[in-house]
C-alpha cells in the first residue's frame, strides 16, 4: 500500500505538456495532462477488479470485472474544449422575421406601383381633359387627317343604314312566320273539314293542299331569310363594330398626342432654365411615344377600314342575290327554283319542331 501511494506521489509531480515534454504548465492545463496520462498509462480496466466490502474482507467478494461486457471507454481530450451552439429557436426566430419583412416589403412595392399607376393616369386625364375643352372653345389645335376622318364618317352612315335594313328584315322575318303559322293551321282546318263536310270535301281539300303547298314554301323562304339576316347582323355587329372599336382608340391617341404635344409647344415657350430643361426633355419623351401610339393605330385603321370594305362588297353581293332570287321565286310560285336557290348558297333548312336546339348543341 506505501508503494502505491508513492508511485501515485511520484506520478502527480511529473508535469506533461501537450507534446509529451516537460515542462512547465498552467494550472488548467496542468490538471488536463494529468488527466489524461492517467487514463491513457493508468491500469486497463478489464484487468482490475471490483471490491465488495473493506480492505481485508474474503475473496469470496472479488469480481473481475474482465467478465462485464461492455464497450470500450477512451478519453479524448478535444471532447473538452467548448464548442458554441446556435439555438433553433433563434433560427426560427431569425426566418419568420425575414419572411414577414419579405412580405411587407412586397406589399409596399405594390401599393407604390399602385399609386404610380394611378399619378400616371391622372396627369394624363388632366391634359387630355384640357386639350379637348380647348378644342370645343376653339382654343386649342387639333391634328387633322381629312382623308381617314372622311371615310370614318362614310362607314358610321353606312352601319347606319344597314342597321336600318336589318331592323326591317327582322320585322320582315316576324310577320312572314306569322303569316307561314297562320297559312299552316288554315291548312288543317280546312282539311278536318274535307272530313266533316262530305258535299264540300273537294273544296276543302283543294284549299287544304293550296295552303300546306303555300306553308311549305313559307318556310323554305323564312329559311333564306334567316340567313339574310345573320349575315347582315354579323357584318354590322361584329365586323363593322370592330373597326368601330379601332376607330375610337385612334381618336383617343389623336387627343393624347395632341395634348401631349400642346404641353410640349408651352414647355418651349418658356424659359431656359437646368429645371425647364430637364422637363422640356421629358416631355419630348412623352411626345415621341404618343406619337408612334398615333401612327400605329392610325395605320391600323387604314387598313381594317379597306378590309371592311372588300368584305361589305363581298358579303352583301352574295346576300342580296340570295333575297332577291328567293323572294322572286317564292311569289312566283316555283318551287324547284326556290329549292335551287337555297341549294346554290348552301342554305339547310332545320326540321319542323327544331326551333329551339338540343342540350348538346348548347355546348
Amino acid at each position: 500500500m506505501t508503494d502505491s501511494m508513492m508511485s501515485k506521489a511520484a506520478t502527480m509531480e511529473i508535469p506533461i505538456n501537450s507534446n509529451g515534454d516537460t515542462g512547465t504548465l498552467t494550472e488548467d492545463d496542468g490538471l488536463e495532462q494529468d488527466l489524461q496520462q492517467v487514463m491513457v498509462s493508468g491500469p486497463n480496466l478489464n484487468e482490475t477488479s471490483i471490491v465488495s466490502g473493506g480492505y481485508g474482507g474474503t475473496a469470496e467478494g472479488i469480481i473481475p470485472t474482465s467478465s462485464i461486457k461492455g464497450p470500450a471507454v477512451r478519453y479524448n481530450a478535444e471532447f473538452t474544449k467548448r464548442i458554441p451552439v446556435t439555438g433553433l429557436g433563434s433560427n426560427m426566430h431569425h426566418s419568420s422575421s425575414s419572411s414577414s419583412m419579405t412580405a411587407e416589403e412586397a406589399t409596399r412595392g405594390v401599393a407604390v406601383e399602385k399609386l404610380e399607376n394611378m399619378k400616371k393616369w391622372s396627369i394624363n386625364t388632366y391634359k387630355c381633359t384640357k386639350q379637348m375643352i380647348s378644342e370645343r372653345f376653339g382654343r386649342g389645335s387639333r391634328t387633322v387627317d381629312l382623308e381617314l376622318e372622311a371615310q370614318i364618317e362614310v362607314l358610321r352612315d353606312t352601319k347606319r343604314k344597314y342597321e336600318t335594313v336589318l331592323r326591317l328584315a327582322k320585322a320582315l322575318t316576324n310577320h312572314f312566320y306569322n303569316m307561314v303559322q297562320t297559312q299552316h293551321a288554315l291548312g288543317d282546318t280546312f282539311a278536318d273539314l274535307s272530313q266533316k263536310s262530305p258535299e264540300l270535301r273537294d273544296e276543302f281539300g283543294y284549299n287544304a293542299e293550296t295552303q300546306k303547298l303555300l306553308c311549305k314554301n313559307g318556310e323554305t323562304l323564312l329559311g333564306a331569310i334567316n340567313f339574310f339576316v345573320s349575315s347582315i347582323n354579323t357584318l354590322v355587329n361584329k365586323t363593322m363594330e370592330d373597326t368601330l372599336m379601332t376607330i375610337k382608340m385612334y381618336e383617343n391617341a389623336r387627343l393624347e398626342f395632341d395634348a401631349y404635344r400642346s404641353d410640349l409647344e408651352e414647355l418651349s415657350l418658356g424659359p431656359r432654365d437646368a429645371v425647364a430643361v430637364a422637363r422640356i426633355d421629358a416631355a419630348q419623351q412623352q411626345y415621341q411615344a404618343q406619337k408612334d401610339k398615333y401612327e400605329r393605330l392610325r395605320s391600323d385603321v387604314i387598313i381594317k377600314l379597306k378590309f371592311l370594305e372588300e368584305n361589305k362588297v363581298k358579303v352583301m353581293h352574295k346576300q342580296l342575290l340570295l333575297f332577291h332570287n328567293a323572294i322572286s321565286a317564292y311569289f312566283a310560285g316555283n318551287q324547284q327554283q326556290l329549292e335551287q336557290t337555297l341549294n346554290q348558297f348552301n342554305i339547310k333548312l332545320r326540321p319542323p319542331g327544331a326551333d329551339k336546339p338540343s342540350w348538346l348543341e348548347e355546348q
